[in-house]
C-alpha cells in the first residue's frame, strides 16, 4: 500500500474513502481532492456499484461518502443502511439537499447528517477526519 503525503497538514494516511456519487463532475472533484489529501479513494456511480465494491473479499473501506439521491434501486439511504448492518466498522457520511435527508441521515449516521449540497471539499475532508479520529479513540 502506498502512503501519500497530505498536502494540507503533512500527515500521511492509508485510509480508504469510497465516494458514491452519480454526478461524474462532482465525484471527480471530491475524489481528486481527497486523493490530494492523502486518502486512497474508490469511486462508484451508483449504490449498486458501491455495494459490489464493498462486498469484495479484498475491500478495505474506512469511510463511505454517499449522495442521498441516486438513480437505480439503491439510493444513499439504502446503501447507508446496508453499511450499518453489514460493515458496522465503516463510517458513513451522507450528502444531500432533500428535506427528508436530515431525519433519515440522523438515524443512519452516528454523528447525524453530515453534509449539505453543494459539497465543499474542505468540509468533507474535515468531517472524514473527525469520524476517523473518533473511531481511533479507545
Amino acid at each position: 500500500m502506498t502512503f501519500v503525503e497530505d498536502r494540507t497538514d503533512g500527515v500521511a494516511t492509508a485510509e480508504t474513502v469510497l465516494v458514491v456519487e452519480d454526478d461524474v463532475l462532482v465525484r471527480l472533484v471530491i475524489a481528486g481532492y481527497l486523493r490530494d489529501c492523502g486518502y486512497r479513494v474508490l469511486e462508484a456511480a451508483s449504490g449498486e456499484e458501491a455495494l459490489r465494491l464493498l462486498q469484495r473479499d479484498d475491500a478495505r473501506v474506512d469511510v463511505v461518502l454517499t449522495d442521498v439521491e441516486m438513480p437505480g434501486q439503491m439510493d444513499g439511504f439504502a446503501l447507508a443502511q446496508w453499511v450499518r448492518r453489514e460493515r458496522p466498522h465503516v463510517e458513513v457520511v451522507m450528502a444531500g439537499t432533500p428535506a427528508r435527508a436530515a431525519g433519515a441521515a440522523g438515524e443512519l449516521c452516528a454523528q447525524g447528517p453530515a453534509q449539505t449540497r453543494p459539497l465543499a471539499p474542505g468540509a468533507v475532508l474535515s468531517r472524514i477526519r473527525r469520524l476517523l479520529a473518533m473511531r481511533r479513540r479507545p
